[in-house]
């Protein structure tokens, strides 16, 4: 199953001309895209799904669906391990 997961912005960089961030998603950091999203900035919260920030949300949107993500178990850190 692949999910998109909310995490916040905590660096932006260029990477051979992409735009690349390093997004948090509650304590553990990936590399993100974000191609999708060119208005996304550190601080943002975005919606990402298989490396690529589709979307941008609200911190507290973020907040609830990882909420809502964590009550169903291993689900978040599962998929950040794929």
């Amino acid at each position: 199953m692949c999910l998109g997961i909310p995490g916040r912005i905590v660096e932006v960089h260029d990477d051979a001309g992409l735009r690349m961030a390093t997004a948090d998603f509650g304590g553990v950091r990936r590399e993100v895209c974000l191609s999708c999203t060119p208005e996304a900035e550190v601080g943002s919260y975005v919606i990402v799904h298989v490396g690529f920030a589709i979307s941008q949300v609200d911190e507290g949107e973020a907040r609830r669906t990882l909420e809502v993500l964590r009550a169903m178990g291993d689900v978040v850190e599962a998929e950040l391990n794929a």
